[in-house]
């Protein structure tokens, strides 16, 4: 997994993973944004929910933890080894919005991110044990809360990027 230097490399990555994902975007139409195609296994409403929903999980872990309640990961809905469940309450909860709909959440929730990243130290970002919630939604492995910033945005960002890209063909 990638590692940081800092806050700012951090935010920077994000960025532009993000820009890039997104504008892929600009080039649906709100009427195609539900049809499905062969070998492809989101339609971009989909890929939009999925964003959305983890980006919406990982800010709500954080405020949680803010406000001194019971983080509960990976949602107080569902469990880890519920994954599939979970993506298909993402959809079922955000995929009937509109594109732009979709991308203005996403892009609030990115903005949300940033300052979280802001209003964290270089060590509750960087070292681990900084986080409850982070410990317990990892109970063999020791991540710090920059790697859960990072494989909510930047790693699927680029992953659904090539995704989105394929279905545009």
């Amino acid at each position: 997994m990638k590692s940081y230097q800092n806050k700012e490399e951090l935010k920077i990555a994000i960025k532009e993973s993000y820009e890039k994902y997104i504008s892929e975007f600009l080039s649906i139409s709100n009427e195609d944004k539900d049809k499905k195609k062969e070998n492809i296994d989101r339609t971009p409403s989909e890929n939009l929910a999925y964003q959305v929903g983890w980006t919406t999980l990982l800010l709500k872990w954080e405020n949680d933890y803010k406000l001194g309640l019971k983080v509960k990961t990976p949602s107080d809905k569902f469990k880890w080894n519920q994954l599939g469940e979970l993506y298909q309450w993402f959809t079922d909860e955000y995929a009937d919005m509109s594109l732009f709909e979709l991308k203005n959440i996403l892009d609030k929730n990115i903005e949300n991110i940033y300052l979280m990243i802001d209003s964290m130290s270089e060590d509750e970002l960087f070292k681990p044990h900084q986080r409850i919630w982070a410990d317990e939604a990892t109970k063999t492995a020791i991540w710090e809360v920059y790697k859960f910033i990072h494989i909510n945005t930047v790693a699927p960002f680029k992953t659904f990027r090539t995704k989105i890209r394929k279905w545009k063909k």
